[in-house]
């Protein structure tokens, strides 16, 4: 896959000195969908307004589609939509005609058929006709989508598109999500949702304070930094971990009757047939053992606390 967005050494310091962005570097391949976590103010949103033109950047440089966003202004924005976090819609206008008059700001001539085409791809198709106030919460950001979708973008970035949305309503936009990615638009994902991005990225990139950490495609990243707890439950519960086993780092549950052991997935030698054999030397019985792996949000805050450090 060819980079559709390069983001190069990007600084953004604002009057007063506050460095919202120090020196990012980003390279988002065509077609595919990138996740952007980080914690509030990690310098997210304005990564993204930066790239969409909203805000100008220090110094760096960014193409869309090997257009300059400031030499080559229109050509670039010209394949971008947004979709804000913030539901800011003309109440009384119908559905289609919000749509249509987005497509029209960008200079593109009226389509009748491919606004309805994409309203239908959101599950809008039966809503055209409506007037925007009497659309639930999830149908206006549909419209939204629909709305950063008039003039046939070849990039799309949401930002926390599923803010305030309940969980099925979230899980019916990531299924809109998957269905934007096989007709070949490439996806920007800020959210606060970690399995959000865990459900639906390739790739996740975390920011914080200003500077882009890790770049990893997703299941990569959850094999070579996950981590695997080993939960062994006893047959009696004890109070304390016995002395013989404190090299082991175990930790143990309120009600004394499991034992969780943490180990390395990329280790050669993971310890468990050692710890077993010493939890029996040292007196203790246990009637079942399981394993689970880290989730992208364990490793997320893994990476966000060692940054703090």
């Amino acid at each position: 896959m060819s980079s559709i967005v390069s983001v190069k050494n990007v600084t953004k310091t604002y009057d007063g000195g506050f460095q919202a962005l120090k020196g990012a570097s980003l390279e988002i391949q065509e077609g595919e969908i990138i996740a952007l976590l980080g914690p509030n103010g990690a310098g997210k949103t304005t990564l993204i307004s930066t790239i969409c033109g909203i805000t100008t950047m220090t110094s760096g440089e960014i193409k869309v589609g090997g257009h300059d966003i400031e030499k080559d202004y229109r050509a670039a924005r010209s394949l971008i939509g947004l979709v804000p976090q913030e539901i800011n819609l003309e109440p009384f206008e119908k559905v289609i005609d919000t749509v249509s008059f987005s497509r029209g700001l960008f200079g593109k001539k009226p389509n009748q058929e491919y606004v309805e085409g994409v309203l239908k791809t959101l599950s809008l198709g039966d809503k055209m006709e409506n007037r925007v106030m009497m659309l639930s919460g999830g149908m206006k950001r549909r419209v939204l989508i629909a709305k950063a979708l008039s003039h046939e973008p070849r990039v799309l970035f949401l930002d926390e598109p599923t803010a305030g949305v309940d969980v099925e309503l979230r899980k019916d936009m990531w299924e809109t999500v998957a269905e934007l990615k096989k007709q070949g638009v490439t996806i920007i994902l800020t959210t606060h949702y970690i399995e959000e991005a865990e459900a639906i990225a390739d790739r996740v990139a975390v920011i914080n304070h200003g500077e882009i950490l890790l770049v990893e495609d997703k299941d990569t990243l959850m094999s070579q930094m996950g981590k695997k707890n080993l939960v062994i439950e006893l047959n009696s519960p004890i109070t304390a971990i016995p002395k013989a086993l404190k090299s082991y780092g175990l930790t143990v549950s309120e009600d004394g009757l499991n034992l969780t052991y943490t180990y390395d997935t990329k280790g050669e030698r993971t310890g468990i047939t050692t710890l077993l054999t010493d939890i029996q030397k040292a007196g203790l019985t246990f009637r079942d053992v399981q394993t689970s792996q880290s989730s992208l949000e364990d490793i997320f805050v893994g990476l966000v606390q060692e940054d703090a450090q």
